[in-house]
């Protein structure tokens, strides 16, 4: 089996078996790729290849620029790829399960302040040049902000979902899994103002002969709807709209924002490991920096000994005078 066959035969199975996103496929192809480019440039091949060939690969991208995060993410597509030539009964041994990798620094995710977030939504109202534009981006911003949901998962959503003024939305995140989040009442009323707009749209089409749409934002493009990309540049000219630097404001950066600032508020991190669909609590951990925070703030505004330093220090507490 060649090289390229086998990469299409393993994408197959990982959509088929796991339901891997179009995206996460697409990923695992250009690292195979490129891996696969890599060996036959020097006369190996992948059906072949060795534990000291998968190394070497490893520090050439390193040597040639890059980043960790990139080198661990082709060593997971190599590593995933090798286990399956193994159990397909391909090749009799695994050369990649005992290679180390880089790893990922686990790096405090940005966010964004409240009152950024404030602004931005404010902006978002006023962004667009129809009605119908500024009622969706409202929709966009708001939905994402409460529910702290992927962009891939909000550009996507059914129109079915909005319908009959919901107050949760089922979402179906990474691998088919689908979760429940809840809406607030300023995303619920962008949600059904967009909702007007767009089937008044949608309507108008139907009458020139174009197809219903099922998607909440439809687009005339291969997609059927808004893709990931148009809603990253819109949320740059909000920012900008907004007086935020938009190199601080992404789609993803949102998703943090809805995290700590629920973390912040008291939320548990088990239930922000739902909102957020992680299928493991560990990713959600890096918002622990939060907790962390805040009970830091408690210790050092609470216990006897740091009310005492204030005092001897000429502060006050909300205490001393009673």
């Amino acid at each position: 089996m060649t090289g390229a066959r086998a990469i299409a035969t393993f994408l197959d199975a990982q959509a088929a078996e796991l339901g891997a996103a179009q995206n996460t496929l697409a990923a695992y192809a250009r690292d195979l790729d490129d891996f696969r480019g890599w060996l036959e440039a020097r006369g190996g091949a992948l059906d072949t290849v060795k534990r000291d060939e998968v190394e070497a690969y490893l520090v050439d991208c390193a040597d040639r620029g890059l980043a960790e995060s990139t080198r661990a993410r082709r060593l997971s597509a190599i590593r995933q790829f090798c286990r399956f030539a193994f159990e397909e009964g391909w090749r009799g041994d695994d050369p990649a399960a005992q290679v180390r990798g880089p790893g990922r620094r686990q790096t405090l995710p940005g966010t964004l302040t409240v009152e950024e977030v404030d602004r931005l939504l404010a902006a978002a109202r006023q962004h667009g040049r129809s009605v119908a534009d500024r009622s969706r981006n409202t929709c966009l911003m708001e939905v994402l902000y409460a529910t702290g949901m992927r962009v891939s998962e909000l550009v996507a959503l059914p129109a079915a979902a909005a319908r009959g003024d919901p107050r949760m939305l089922l979402v179906q995140g990474k691998g088919g899994r689908e979760r429940m989040v809840p809406l607030s009442g300023d995303a619920r009323a962008a949600m059904t103002d967009w909702l007007g707009h767009r089937d008044t749209a949608e309507a108008a089409a139907r009458r020139k002969g174009r197809p219903a749409s099922p998607h909440l934002f439809p687009s005339r493009g291969k997609a059927g709807h808004l893709t990931r990309h148009r809603f990253f540049s819109l949320i740059k000219e909000i920012a900008v709209a907004a007086g935020v630097s938009p190199a601080q404001v992404t789609p993803h950066r949102l998703r943090h924002a809805f995290a700590t600032h629920l973390l912040a508020g008291g939320a548990d991190l088990r239930a922000i490991q739902t909102l957020l669909g992680h299928a493991d609590v560990s990713t959600t951990e890096v918002y622990t920096h939060v907790l962390d925070e805040r009970l830091r703030t408690l210790v050092q505004e609470g216990h006897p000994l740091a009310q005492a330093a204030r005092r001897k220090s000429g502060g006050s507490t909300s205490s001393d005078g009673q």
